[in-house]
């Protein structure tokens, strides 16, 4: 019972007073019915900041992948170098000076030479064809499109045309930033 009930003398016989204001009528963390409008913001914008969450982890996924193409590609680059600059200097001696039995001198040593760079260029030609695999984050990329088509006004809709107010068309409906 309130003071001003008992001040106003608002009791029953039965001293329970006849009005009571603390009780409330209705649950008020019920969820409505229908959300509201701040409701739906808030849905959104944590649905939005989940998916760029996602969208950073795909490319990071992809762009650890192909870095890990790079280096497995750069192995092969550096394994020609080794190859190239310090080659199994007494064997190539070695086979130059066995060359050097019935060839001249120089030829022999030129042709051992010739062999080393070919071998220097064979681990080259691997390492290119490794780097050149890397695509870059395509999905990631691809993902982003949808992304942008799926949240630009009638961007689900194909075949539209982007109209001005006046109805007429716009000069260019291309996106500056190049996306």
């Amino acid at each position: 019972m309130s003071k001003s009930d008992r001040k106003n003398g608002n009791q029953r016989a039965d001293g329970v007073p006849s009005t009571l204001t603390t009780i409330p009528l209705t649950d008020p963390h019920a969820l409505s019915a229908e959300p509201s409008i701040g409701e739906l913001v808030k849905d959104a914008t944590a649905q939005v900041s989940t998916l760029v969450r996602a969208e950073v982890e795909l490319a990071k996924a992809e762009i650890t992948r192909d870095v890990k193409k790079g280096l497995t590609g750069s192995v092969y680059f550096i394994l020609a170098l080794v190859v190239l600059f310090y080659s199994t200097f007494f064997f190539f001696f070695f086979a130059a000076e066995l060359l050097d039995t019935w060839l001249w001198r120089w030829v022999a040593f030129l042709i051992v030479f010739g062999v080393m760079v070919l071998t220097a260029a064979a681990f080259a030609v691997l390492g290119y064809l490794k780097v050149r695999r890397i695509r870059g984050p395509q999905q990631t990329i691809e993902s982003v499109r949808e992304t942008r088509a799926a949240l630009t006004p009638g961007g689900d809709k194909p075949g539209k045309a982007i109209t001005s107010f006046d109805g007429a068309r716009p000069a260019s409906t291309a996106d500056p930033s190049g996306w």
